[in-house]
């Protein structure tokens, strides 16, 4: 078992757009949808993704903020090998056009017309609680400090 930082896996994860992004679904199976993360590949254990107020992801959201995220992608250029992280988080509905345009790049476009403004949209804000990690052989968990914790 192997402990890296949040900081070693957020370099690992840089070309990872694509997350599988999992709810509680009302009927309390599980639901699974592919979202992008809009090239925001910083990760610091904050993920942002848009969509509208009427999606079934919102409402199960609203229902449990327990969410989970699913990113995979290659590590190492020369072996390129299979690298998995899991998220586990709480998930926040966020409608403020002023944080939208914090996260907002123009490919969105694509799927909301009106940009910032288009009705019904929401970003939904997850907070990373434990992140798992599989690299080859290399396994671990990162512990995400809460904010209170990372501003002391």
């Amino acid at each position: 078992m192997s402990d890296r930082t949040l900081a070693e896996l957020a370099e690992k994860m840089r070309d990872i757009d694509f997350t599988m992004l999992s709810t509680r679904t009302a009927g309390g199976a599980i639901g699974a949808r592919p979202m992008s993360n809009n090239r925001q590949v910083d990760y610091d254990g904050d993920s942002y993704y848009f969509t509208y107020e009427d999606a079934l992801m919102v409402a199960d959201i609203q229902a449990d903020r327990h969410v989970g995220l699913s990113f995979q992608g290659k590590s190492g250029i020369l072996h390129a090998k299979p690298f998995f992280v899991a998220v586990e988080g709480t998930a926040d509905l966020v409608h403020d056009k002023a944080r939208f345009e914090e996260h907002w790049t123009k490919d969105l476009d694509r799927w909301f017309p009106q940009g910032i403004d288009t009705p019904r949209l929401v970003m939904i804000h997850v907070r990373a609680e434990r992140v798992h990690y599989w690299d080859g052989e290399d396994e671990g968990e990162v512990r995400v400090p809460d904010t209170a914790e990372a501003a002391e």
